[in-house]
């Protein structure tokens, strides 16, 4: 088929490169350019990267209600249009013109988790399960109807970024099965109650001490790779790099414990074990250095800013 691929970050080139390998990719699709680094020097996406390595021809529109760029897609001609992390909802004036519309993959079983951040915010409520959903693009933000859902458990230690991989693998396959029968399929409507994933706040990394072990170790992992979790020591932002709940008690916010294997911190419930930190301006450490080189013993009090 001809299609048209929308997506903007490093999660959704596989995507592409899968469907440019089964596919015509007639127009690639992503954000503008944005300053990155210390000199904040305008850089293409990965996506952008990919296509301009691949020869495939690339557009960066500010607005997709422009006529030019409107223009450039019915040019194009694509029969299906793909989104997988875009970023921005697809204005009604696009969504017509492929004839068999736009398809998203999205990682979450819909109508749970619609909007930006699907994983993280599954991984920050304790969910179980989760999936990933082929969805026909309506105007609204992720409220089309479905193709295809896969459901899979939550692997115990899985953080964000292993379980989006996970999540956009299958949903690679889902992808590829439903465009080869795309044009004799009909999509059923969401059904269920909905829940929203805006995007994830750097303050969300911050462990607060004062919730349980298991709950903090939730927020480490769905908080990769950013913001990334981290806590405050004498004024001083300390990242967490490895962390891990182990059974225990202790004041919230207190280390327990200092031995070789890391820096034991009581909660609300459970101890939470800080195997490797970060502090401010440093390299990565374990966290037995950290402790020893910063004073940190049992019945310092962490957390404070």
């Amino acid at each position: 088929m001809r299609v048209a691929f929308f997506g903007t970050p490093l999660w959704a080139v596989p995507v592409l490169d899968a469907l440019r390998k089964r596919h015509q990719v007639v127009l690639v699709v992503s954000q503008p350019d944005k300053p990155q680094g210390r000199g904040l020097k305008p850089a293409p996406s990965p996506v952008a990267r990919y296509a301009e390595a691949e020869g495939l021809p690339l557009l960066r529109p500010a607005r997709l209600r422009e006529e030019a760029f409107l223009e450039a897609l019915r040019r194009a001609a694509p029969e299906v249009a793909v989104v997988a992390a875009y970023g921005k909802l697809i204005p009604k004036e696009a969504l017509d013109i492929p004839l068999h519309g736009f398809l998203n993959l999205h990682p979450s079983l819909l109508p749970k988790y619609r909007g930006a951040a699907p994983v993280q915010r599954a991984l920050l409520a304790g969910e179980r399960e989760t999936g990933v959903s082929i969805m026909r693009l309506d105007e609204g933000l992720d409220t089309g109807p479905l193709y295809a859902v896969w459901r899979t458990p939550i692997l115990p230690d899985e953080d964000a970024v292993a379980l989006g991989n996970r999540l956009r693998d299958k949903g690679v396959e889902l992808l590829l099965e439903v465009l080869e029968r795309l044009p004799e399929l009909t999509p059923r409507p969401q059904e269920g109650e909905a829940s929203y994933a805006p995007p994830l706040t750097k303050e969300e990394g911050r462990l607060d001490f004062g919730e349980s072990a298991e709950a903090l170790y939730r927020r480490h992992r769905a908080v990769q790779p950013w913001p990334g979790s981290y806590f405050f020591h004498r004024g001083r932002r300390v990242k967490a790099l490895r962390l891990r709940p182990e059974p225990g008690e202790g004041e919230p916010g207190v280390v327990a414990r200092v031995g070789p294997e890391g820096v034991a911190v009581g909660t609300a419930s459970g101890l939470l074990l800080l195997e490797e930190v970060q502090p401010e301006g440093k390299r990565a450490m374990p966290a037995a250095d950290w402790a020893r080189g910063h004073g940190v013993a049992p019945g310092t009090r962490l957390g404070q800013v």
